[in-house]
């Protein structure tokens, strides 16, 4: 087995037994005498696994502990396994190591068979959470980062690099999904992100964050020039690369608009950075589109109120028309959705109406998905969700792992083959393993008396698709 351990123990026998014992089974092993030691090795390495006694000099374990998990989140530094050992035989300490979240607890002197097993596990499951974590930060359909990735990324690189953040849209895309259909969109999208990718270098960062908006930084450019040759190239070659997929009398005036900030890298706010990039790109698209434009500070105001009424009502056209997400759910946050829901509900109800309204909710099949990997794949399953159903269907996320939808003109006879198609679509992304998707139900029938139900597993209390 090939990984890396580190023990940290100040009795010089056992970190000897320990070496040789790890060494024969083909790992590395780096020992250290104490927490203090530990802690200036973690700065310059990054191992595996840590078997860390609890009876130690100056630090404790439970001290190094601690102390290591606070240095891991300063540093943004991924959370590393912990081995808990001690000779002690109560199990005051095995429980507190535990409430601190040590990955396991052996007891000295240690079965060299049981050591060897519980750090294969232990080994094992910390590969699977990584590519699960992996996996779930990145966009299935383009191969690169999804929205909450690339965020993820961009708020820490903003904050310390010089660079150009360019917001790309493709424009006129929603015709390629209603003329072509949607095979062909994910082929245009498809074409489209491998141009980004032959556009950008190694170090960049590229991520999609909607159905056609992408998100690129550029580290280190600082000239406009750059920026236009970029933009430039796109628009002509995705004008070519269209024309092979649709045909050369295809009429759909596909391009690329952008909207650019440069970033100097002195502790910037992201969001504020992307605001800025979008009004950009809104300018380019009032502005004929296939260009780029550059966020100008002076630029930044609100303009006169209500001197061109029609002008202002062609601009926020372009917002809600051209920028919106066709053919997917439509996902609200909760000031938004309560207002919406409010009044579908009215609706339903003076027009007799009906409706459905189901919560599902992903529960981690194993402790160490809960946490990050949880939330990643409750990303992932909100952008599934979202992608599976109608155009007509509202959704909000109630909770990280959780979203609530109401269905309009969905029937109670309907609803098991919606939560199979969201089945099928998850078994497909490869997470069942991983967590449950539970999901409760209820009718608002308006011609009728109010319908409540549940759906799913014959376990009593659960409801699992």
């Amino acid at each position: 087995m090939s990984c890396w351990v580190v023990v940290v123990d100040d009795d010089v026998i056992n970190l000897r037994m320990a070496r040789t014992i790890l060494s024969e089974h083909g790992m590395k092993v780096s020992v250290v005498k104490s927490g203090s030691q530990f802690l200036s090795f973690m700065e310059t390495n990054s191992p595996d696994l840590v078997l860390l006694d609890l009876i130690m000099p100056d630090m404790d374990g439970f001290q190094t502990y601690e102390a290591l998990r606070k240095w891991e989140k300063e540093t943004e530094r991924p959370r590393i396994p912990v081995i808990i050992l001690t000779a002690e035989t109560d199990s005051e300490a095995e429980r507190r190591g535990l409430e601190l979240g040590a990955s396991d607890y052996i007891r000295k002197p240690f079965n060299p068979d049981v050591l060897l097993r519980r750090i294969e596990n232990i080994v094992h499951n910390s590969d699977r959470i990584k590519d699960l974590t992996h996996e779930a930060a990145v966009d299935q359909l383009t191969g690169f980062l999804n929205k909450a990735g690339v965020t993820a990324e961009l708020e820490k690189v903003c904050r310390n690099e010089q660079g150009a953040l360019m917001i790309l849209d493709l424009d006129s895309f929603k015709p390629v999904n209603d003329i072509y259909g949607h095979e062909m969109g994910d082929r245009m999208l498809q074409v489209f992100a491998d141009l980004v990718r032959r556009s950008i270098r190694a170090e960049d960062i590229v991520g999609r964050i909607g159905g056609d908006e992408f998100i690129c930084f550029s580290r280190k450019v600082t000239d406009e020039a750059v920026v236009q040759k970029m933009i430039a190239r796109l628009n002509e070659q995705i004008t070519l690369e269209a024309e092979k997929l649709m045909g050369s009398d295809c009429n759909i005036p596909l391009g690329v608009s952008a909207g650019t900030v440069l970033v100097s890298g002195n502790d910037e706010d992201y969001e504020e950075l992307f605001r800025q990039a979008d009004k950009a790109l809104l300018f380019v698209k009032q502005n004929g589109k296939h260009g780029y434009a550059l966020y100008d500070e002076q630029d930044d105001t609100d303009g006169g109120i209500g001197e061109d009424p029609m002008a202002d009502m062609e601009r926020l056209s372009v917002i809600l028309d051209e920028r919106n997400e066709a053919n997917c759910a439509l996902w609200l946050g909760q000031d938004a959705f309560v207002g919406i829901y409010r009044f579908m509900i009215r609706f339903i109800q003076t027009y007799h109406g009906v409706a459905s309204k189901a919560m599902f909710t992903l529960r981690p099949l194993a402790i160490e998905y809960r946490g990050s990997v949880l939330n990643r794949l409750s990303e992932e399953f909100g952008d599934m969700l979202k992608n599976t159903l109608r155009k007509s269907d509202l959704m909000m996320q109630t909770k990280s792992n959780q979203f609530f939808i109401l269905f309009p003109e969905l029937a109670s006879q309907y609803i098991n083959n919606v939560a199979g198609r969201i089945l099928q679509e998850w078994n497909r992304l490869g997470y069942a393993d991983v967590v449950d998707v539970l999901y409760d139900f209820e009718v608002i029938d308006c011609t009728k008396d109010e319908k409540h139900g549940r759906r799913g597993s014959d376990n009593a209390g659960e409801n699992r698709i």
